[in-house]
């Protein structure tokens, strides 16, 4: 099984308001970037994309280490999902899972992986981390400079 490592990071300018995600895999000498942005989200949703999009641009499965600043995606994945599945995508206090749609999404991304978790500080010099937050801000920048045209 092919080892890969992968940065993920989410944004926004406002909450909600235009957001933007990043990714960065690693593979042996290779890496890929991976960028989008959206007009109208939250950070939680970019957060999320940017994971389904690096999981998604794989070909086959593989052994990965991800590191995420977020730890929504990583206890949501590691910690609630499966009480929410067992409740039908509804939380402890039976209101409806936020972000099912990316939630259901990404518990498919990960199926034929074997995923390691590792939860970074944001913006505290992680070279992986801070190169996917600016991937994910170039990427609202990029939306804005097209929405104005």
């Amino acid at each position: 099984m092919d080892k890969v490592t992968i940065y993920t990071d989410g944004a926004c300018r406002g909450n909600p308001g235009p957001g933007g995600w990043g990714a960065l895999l690693l593979y042996g000498d290779h890496r890929r970037t991976l960028k989008g942005a959206e007009a109208e989200t939250t950070n939680n949703r970019m957060e999320l994309s940017a994971v389904i999009y690096a999981l998604e641009a794989l070909k086959r499965a593989c052994d990965i280490d991800l590191y995420t600043d977020s730890k929504y995606v990583m206890d949501g994945l590691t910690k609630w999902m499966e009480s929410w599945k067992q409740r039908g995508w509804k939380t402890a206090n039976r209101k409806p899972v936020k972000n099912q749609d990316l939630w259901q999404r990404l518990d498919a991304a990960t199926q034929r992986h074997q995923i390691r978790w590792h939860w970074v500080r944001g913006h505290s010099g992680n070279a992986g981390n801070e190169e996917v937050d600016t991937l994910a801000n170039l990427a609202i920048d990029e939306l804005h400079r097209s929405s104005r045209r």
